[in-house]
């Protein structure tokens, strides 16, 4: 099982970087041990202008059904001889991903201690695999791999050379090559992709992969057009574990869409104000009427669920009335950039004991919500799936029940004040739906009284007397036994 990666550079920035970035020395040849067998790497070619690094992985077949993994794909048990003589020891699957992950941890998760520079460029890459089983031919190599700005060479592989008209077997000698990747992607993207195409993994497939695929994935798995058939081979088409996967990915779309806040509406209306006296941006009133609402219910210790890039934690820790706010969020990217904009390895001991961030899925209850004064679902509900809106009700309103719960979303009625949107269009493309006043209102009132809260409402933004405030929010706080009594 054979791979080879390789770069090319120049006297200023020589190719044997790639020595750096994959933390091991091209004048050394290597060996690892791994489950099933001993990984190589070894470097063909190095010098400034062209660097090429080889893995060989020597699978132990022998290993291999001990481990009790000697199994045809589907897990039905192959015949005794064919647990020894199969394709594992030659062509690259599973196996090789996991020995890349291993092997080349450092460079799969972007670090580089001696040069910390480099693991953020992008270089010129190739990568060959000379023997791929692809179940589904080049077209779907082609389909997995261009999105993701490879130029894809993908050869079908005679069957036998000197009988050609048996024709092509399963197995692709496969060539990438991309100018705009870092090596940390490209390592993600073999990894996913790799046993996606043998449509077999050589060990049982159990609920972490859930977190490994999402893992790789970050970045680019969330908007690939073939995702939903990588997320089902990977997970080895285990219905269960595919739809928490699709549901978390959906939710790093949901995620993505709100960094981009202050988002393109908020930006018009900026631009339309007067020159000499521009209102505050509609991000800018919606926090402060956020803060307001969290301060007039007198809470202490608040949940920001679809915290984004941080911006309202921020706000709140300028206030110390708020004694505890933790941020969380499903995308790690989003988190990454909310703790740079927080400065929360230059922050202070007694102004860190304050703040948490953590990645978490509103689909699912969460333990580590409960217990807190309040919750603040800010522009999040419009970018869930209608059928999807159920469980996330119930992880916020029936599990984590904060005392408060501020939901803030668009008012579509208000959409005709927008000179730069044109008619019918959302204010955002990945919005799901955005409600009128009537509609919001229906929703937050029925999950009131399913749920043991009574809800009040409050504009956010100029209430126009025609269409309405640009965003509309709700208070919804838990009814005390002497409300629910007179009620």
């Amino acid at each position: 099982m054979f791979l080879t990666i390789s770069t090319t550079g120049a006297p200023e920035r020589p190719a044997t970087d790639l020595g750096f970035l994959l933390h091991k020395h091209p004048d050394n040849a290597q060996a690892f041990s791994t489950s099933y067998g001993t990984a190589h790497v070894l470097y063909p070619e190095a010098d400034a202008l062209r660097c090429t690094v080889a893995l060989l992985l020597e699978v132990d077949a022998v290993a291999l059904v001990r481990r009790g993994r000697g199994k045809g794909r589907g897990g039905a048990p192959d015949a005794a001889l064919a647990q020894y003589v199969n394709d594992r020891p030659y062509a690259a699957s599973s196996l090789l991903a996991v020995a890349l992950s291993g092997v080349f941890s450092s460079a799969m998760r972007g670090v580089c201690a001696a040069r910390p520079e480099l693991p953020g460029q992008a270089r010129p890459l190739r990568i060959e695999i000379p023997a791929l089983p692809a179940r589904g031919g080049p077209d779907l190599v082609r389909k997995l791999f261009e999105p993701l700005g490879w130029a894809v060479t993908a050869e079908p592989v005679p069957l036998d050379s000197e009988f050609p008209e048996w024709g092509d077997s399963r197995y692709l000698r496969l060539v990438l090559e991309a100018g705009t990747l870092t090596l940390a992607e490209a390592l993600r993207h073999l990894y996913v992709l790799l046993p996606v195409l043998d449509d077999a993994k050589h060990y049982w497939v159990s609920a972490d992969e859930v977190d490994k695929l999402l893992r790789a994935g970050e970045g680019w798995l969330h908007e690939h057009p073939e995702q939903k058939l990588i997320t089902s081979r990977y997970l080895s088409r285990r219905w269960s574990l595919t739809r928490q996967a699709m549901d978390r990915l959906e939710l790093v779309r949901l995620a993505e869409a709100d960094d981009s806040e202050v988002d393109e509406i908020d930006n018009a209306v900026e631009a339309e104000g007067e020159a000499e006296e521009k209102p505050a941006p509609l991000a800018v009133q919606r926090r402060d009427a956020i803060v307001a609402a969290l301060r007039a219910a007198g809470a202490a210790r608040v949940l920001d669920l679809g915290c984004g890039q941080g911006q309202l934690v921020q706000e709140l820790l300028r206030d110390p009335a708020f004694t505890e706010i933790v941020g969380v969020d499903v995308s790690m990217r989003a988190l990454t950039i909310a703790s740079r904009r927080l400065k929360l390895d230059r922050m202070g001991e007694r102004q860190a004991s304050r703040v948490k961030l953590f990645q978490g899925s509103l689909a699912y209850t969460d333990r580590r919500l409960g217990g807190y004064d309040a919750a603040v679902l800010s522009e999040v509900i419009e970018h869930v799936d209608l059928p999807r809106l159920p469980a996330l009700e119930y992880a916020v309103f029936g599990s984590a029940r904060p005392r408060t719960v501020l939901v803030t979303t668009p008012n579509v009625e208000y959409n005709v004040r927008w000179e730069s949107l044109p008619a019918g269009h959302v204010r955002h493309g990945d919005h799901r739906f955005e409600w009128t006043r009537a509609e919001f209102r229906a929703w937050a009132e029925a999950v009131a009284e399913r749920h043991g809260y009574r809800v009040e409402f409050s504009p956010v933004g100029p209430d126009d007397p025609e269409v309405g405030p640009p965003t509309q929010m709700a208070v919804f706080t838990i009814e005390t036994p002497k409300e629910a009594k007179a009620a």
